[in-house]
Formats: C-alpha cells, sequence, structure tokens
C-alpha cells in the first residue's frame, strides 16, 4: 500500500521533530514542571519563561517516545511569542484536535496540525497530549502566581 502524500509528509516532520527536537534542553532561572504519561512511560520536563504575558522561552527535556518528542518540539514552536491566553487557547484547540474535533484555529498549530491523524489511535493520544498538558499547568502555575 503507498503512503499518500499527506501521510508521507505526517511521517517526514514528526520524524524529524523526533530527531532533531527544538527547543530541547532546559532553562535555568525558571521552575520547572514535570510529568509523566504512566500508560507508556513517557517523561516530560518543561520549562518556561515568562515575561510581561508572554511565553519569552520555552525548553523541554525527558524520555519520550516519537510522538511525544515530536509533539514537544512541534509545541514549543507554535507557543513561542505567544500571550498565555493565545498558548492556551492553541493548547485547547490541540487537545480538542487529537481527539478528532475540527477546529478553524487549526492551522495556528504549525506543524503541530499534522498531529491530528494521532485521533484515529486512542492509545498515541496520551503521548500526544503530554507536553501539551504540561504546558497547560505551567500556564496554570503561572497565572496563580500573580
Amino acid at each position: 500500500m503507498a503512503l499518500s502524500r499527506l501521510d508521507s509528509l505526517y511521517m517526514a516532520v514528526v520524524s524529524e521533530h523526533s530527531k532533531s527536537p527544538r527547543h530541547h534542553g532546559s532553562l535555568s532561572g525558571v521552575e520547572k514542571l514535570e510529568l509523566h504519561n504512566p500508560t507508556c512511560g513517557d517523561v516530560i520536563e518543561l520549562s518556561v519563561k515568562i515575561e510581561d504575558n508572554v511565553i519569552t522561552d520555552i525548553a523541554f527535556d525527558g524520555v519520550g517516545c516519537t510522538i511525544s518528542t515530536a509533539s514537544a518540539s512541534m509545541m514549543t514552536e507554535a507557543v513561542l511569542g505567544k500571550s498565555l491566553d493565545q498558548a492556551q487557547e492553541l493548547a485547547e484547540v490541540f487537545s480538542q484536535m487529537v481527539q478528532g474535533q475540527q477546529n478553524d484555529k487549526q492551522k495556528e498549530l504549525g506543524d503541530a496540525a499534522l498531529l491530528a491523524g494521532v485521533a484515529k489511535f486512542p492509545q498515541r493520544i496520551k503521548c500526544a497530549t503530554l507536553p501539551w498538558n504540561a504546558l497547560k499547568k505551567a500556564l496554570e502555575r503561572s497565572v496563580s502566581a500573580e
């Protein structure tokens, strides 16, 4: 069975983000948040620098599968430079998308929009959403700290 062009693009972009993740590492001087996916053992540590209600820097570290790592990389690119409200909205759009719900704002996810196909594999949804859930928690902490 031949892969469609979209499937080939999906595989290439996910593979690239997994092999060479963007914003991989840790930021100093900011609180770090760690989340685990008990189903598969993925772990993400997220560092987010926020200034004047805007994400000015973001990094992630941890151990995860291809989908989890690629999703974290894509997430960092999607939210860097966004306000906290914009980042929260993108996290919600992503969560809905991987559960099969369509939204006009999916295009704002950048490469992460390619993960819409995860909806066909329910066992992989937790892998894809782990970094986004870490972002949501980090944003909640930031808002409650104000």
